[in-house]
């Protein structure tokens, strides 16, 4: 079982907040680690309104972010965030656990 720790950011847990209120009522961010990307692991995001066994729950109340074990163990200590730039917005992962992280920041090698 796993005791990693998971931080939401003020400004990830505001839109969270706002996405589920106005597109999925009850719902969390799911962030999941799977293999793949340029880099080797490649993170997802997902709105979920399940919470599974090997789930853990970080966050504040009505910005609640939900990932399995297999893929905290993957990312114990990191940051969720979200940031707002000219190219976009979007949810991005400062991971210490990443020796190396592609272009997109969707992607990191162990």
């Amino acid at each position: 079982m796993s005791n990693a720790v998971l931080t939401v950011t003020e400004s990830a847990a505001k839109r969270i907040a706002e996405l589920t209120a106005t597109e999925a009522p009850g719902f969390m961010l799911r962030v999941a680690v799977s293999g793949g990307g340029c880099s080797g692991y490649q993170y997802g995001f997902t709105l979920d309104d399940a919470v599974n066994p090997d789930d853990k729950l970080f966050g504040p109340e009505g910005a609640k972010v939900v990932i399995d074990e297999t893929s905290l163990d993957l990312m114990g200590g990191a940051q969720i965030d979200f940031v707002e730039e000219l190219v976009g917005a979007s949810f991005t992962i400062s991971n210490p656990l990443a020796k190396a992280n592609c272009g997109c920041g969707n992607s990191f090698a162990l």
